[in-house]
């Protein structure tokens, strides 16, 4: 883990630097790289054409808390993955049922997006495989954390975790759910993942398809590897 800051361009170039810090698992059969929509797809693409390894998506819905929907309660990701602050929600008084809304309303969401990115396709297995949860960088890891449960929960024999950026503190502590965690810089001074990207511009859905839909350099892509 490299301990101090540098500035990545853009997303390509961190998901190359964040690649050859995974090249650990470049050529292995059982390798599937799963890139958190929409920041980490363009990172996960560059990691799964260095790798040798099929591309595919992973969603995570922010758990809004009811009238104030900006602030997090937790996170729920496709598969099922669901983290909650129960700090947070004990503070507030949020109710069992509203949690049930909450989880019931952002899955509904994750299952249209899914279906918008994949074309109508289903995921690719994870069953059995080593899983490499890509994102464009971390902060709290409520997100990551969701999604590292959720790929576990359906089957993954092992769970790395892979970004290019992210504080030291959570990233160890990351290290209790994922089998490995590999970040290529963790600032001393972390405010936001944007800090280390001159080009930090929101990802479109329509990025995000185009992505998934482009063979990586061993001509494997999400349709062709299912």
């Amino acid at each position: 883990m490299t301990l101090h800051e540098r500035i990545f361009r853009d997303r390509q170039e961190a998901g190359r630097v964040l690649a050859r810090d995974l090249t650990a698992y470049r050529d292995r059969g059982d390798v599937l790289v799963l890139g958190l929509a929409r920041g980490g797809v363009p990172i996960g693409w560059e990691v799964a054409s260095l790798l040798h390894a099929p591309l595919d998506v992973c969603l995570v819905r922010k758990l809004g808390v009811p009238q104030w929907p900006e602030l997090a309660m937790g996170a729920v990701a496709s598969g099922g993955g669901v983290v909650l602050n129960d700090e947070l929600v004990r503070s507030l008084g949020i109710g069992e049922p509203q949690i049930r809304d909450a989880i019931t309303r952002e899955t509904a969401e994750l299952r249209r997006r899914e279906h918008a990115y994949r074309a109508g396709q289903g995921p690719l297995e994870v069953t059995g495989r080593t899983v490499i949860l890509v994102d464009d960088g971390i902060a709290t890891g409520a997100s990551m954390i969701a999604a590292v449960r959720s790929v576990r929960q359906a089957g993954a024999a092992q769970v790395v975790v892979g970004v290019p950026v992210g504080p030291a503190s959570v990233c160890r502590e990351l290290r209790e759910d994922a089998d490995d965690v590999v970040c290529s810089t963790t600032p001393r001074d972390f405010h936001a993942v944007g800090q280390v990207y001159a080009d930090f511009h929101q990802v479109s859905d329509d990025e995000v398809r185009e992505l998934l839909a482009t063979p990586t350099a061993d001509g494997g892509h999400i349709i062709e590897n299912r």
